[in-house]
């Protein structure tokens, strides 16, 4: 009687060669592309690691100059503090400028270019005659050049990189830390053997290797993509991620945060001066907080992979460590003599370092769950947007202080303060508190449309059984 039946209904009868057939569908159909999650993407890695050690790096150390300054044109602490703090403002109030032109032409053109004019604006600078022309070549000119390198490249990195994403975004942090540790001591060293006008101009070679590192980074298509480039400039801005909940609070947080956040930056370095170190005393104190920052970025970024702990509830979490390890550098007392080497204070930098360390990844790890992969390089840009707010405010505040109380004790106080409100704001996001209900493990690997938006709820069973624990205290 089977053997009547025509071919086509004999094989749907017959399940062996159903499930061949339905097995052999699956094998061919192709699938979806998405992050590599390696490959080429640690070659961003490099580069964006790169990209990082010539602008923060580079930044952060710049401070060792600011004396020097003061003493040539004869201002005080508040003015030349402008110069770091608008090429600082600068850098990240047009990033999102950046995230636009990325956006609609390619990382690889407009870091490029980027790298140009930061090396075109340290050339200039070395042969300022005033404050005025330092505000425009290092302020402006160089802080517009590192817009356009930042926040492309570290946006590119996030989209070649899935389950390894924050260990891939701290490991290119670190390149911060990197830098400062060996930027540091060269530019005291700088200083001593050319004048601030010799090591300028050396730096300006230094930063045109911003150029390569944007040669780097291939383009990459995902799913989610937009078919065309948006031609509307605040479409290519980005400006609609503020009607999600979830990014204004983050946004909110992250512009407190940036109050405090880059003081250090600056002063970290004169303030060791002022507590009585010397020059290569105040060095090791930056390398200190240095060598903190970029150890704790590796570690940070592989325990967030992990998945242990929602990334809202460790970014709330490490932003307060942070805000109270500066209120420690503060409180430190001065030393005896310049031949002391400051311990209390290094142990302090040290501190500070390992949290603001810890805390960087996670601001931009959590971007992907907060907007998804697709809009994550205009979240960069305006993250960096955010923070300049701060950026622009807490330097200048910081230099106002010193010159008001005669150190840098109430300056870091407040910045610490500042760090502390955010992370408090912080705790507005999903998942940053404990729940009441059971949670599974984020899946791996994790959504890649925004895994912390809002979606409906499903009764589901635990993972682990129904005697499974409770991401609660209750």
């Amino acid at each position: 009687m089977r053997d009547q039946l025509p071919l086509s209904l004999r094989r749907i009868c017959n399940p062996r060669v159903s499930s061949v057939r339905s097995w052999w569908q699956t094998v061919m159909t192709p699938k979806p592309p998405g992050p590599p999650d390696g490959g080429w993407g640690w070659v961003v890695a490099a580069a964006a690691f790169a990209v990082n050690g010539l602008s923060y790096g580079l930044l952060r150390s710049l401070g060792l100059a600011l004396p020097d300054l003061a003493e040539h044109f004869d201002r005080s602490a508040q003015d030349t503090a402008w110069v770091s703090a608008l090429a600082l403002a600068m850098q990240q109030a047009a990033s999102p400028v950046g995230s636009a032109l990325s956006t609609r032409w390619g990382a690889r053109p407009v870091v490029m270019v980027g790298g140009v004019l930061t090396s075109l604006g340290f050339v200039l600078s070395a042969f300022a005659r005033s404050l005025l022309h330092l505000y425009l070549g290092l302020g402006l000119l160089a802080g517009a050049g590192w817009a356009l390198v930042f926040a492309p490249a570290l946006g590119t990195l996030s989209r070649y990189f899935s389950r390894r994403r924050v260990l891939a975004v701290g490991l290119a942090l670190t390149g911060n830390g990197v830098s400062s540790l060996l930027l540091a001591p060269a530019l005291q060293l700088l200083l001593d053997a050319f004048g601030w006008r010799g090591a300028l101009l050396l730096l300006g070679a230094v930063t045109l290797h911003l150029t390569p590192c944007g040669a780097l980074l291939r383009p990459l298509s995902l799913p989610g993509d937009p078919e065309a480039p948006p031609l509307n400039p605040l479409a290519a801005l980005g400006l609609g991620l503020f009607k999600r909940q979830a990014f204004s609070v983050f946004a909110l947080g992250t512009a407190l945060i940036g109050g405090g956040y880059f003081v250090p930056y600056v002063h970290l370095a004169p303030h060791a001066l002022d507590r009585g170190l010397g020059g290569y005393g105040a060095a090791l104190v930056v390398a200190m907080a240095a060598v903190g920052d970029s150890g704790a970025r590796l570690v940070c970024g592989w325990l967030a992979d992990q998945g242990w702990v929602p990334l809202p509830r460790l970014l709330a979490l490490f932003g307060a460590l942070t805000g109270l390890g500066l209120l420690a550098v503060g409180l430190v007392p001065a030393v005896g003599s310049e031949d002391d080497w400051g311990g209390p204070l290094l142990a302090a930098a040290g501190a500070y370092g390992l949290s603001a360390g810890s805390y960087a990844p996670l601001v931009f790890g959590v971007l992907p769950g907060l907007v998804g992969i697709g809009g994550v390089v205009q979240a960069t840009g305006l993250v960096m947007m955010l923070m300049s707010l701060g950026g622009l405010l807490g330097p200048p505040l910081s230099g106002f202080l010193r010159d008001e109380t005669g150190n840098f004790t109430a300056s870091f106080l407040v910045c610490g303060s500042f760090i502390l409100s955010g992370s408090f704001i912080y705790l507005g996001l999903p998942r940053a508190l404990p729940s009441c209900r059971p949670t599974s493990p984020p899946a791996t690997p994790p959504p890649e449309r925004g895994e912390l938006l809002p979606v409906p709820q499903v009764a589901l069973p635990p993972p682990g059984g129904p005697h499974s624990t409770l991401d609660t205290t209750c």
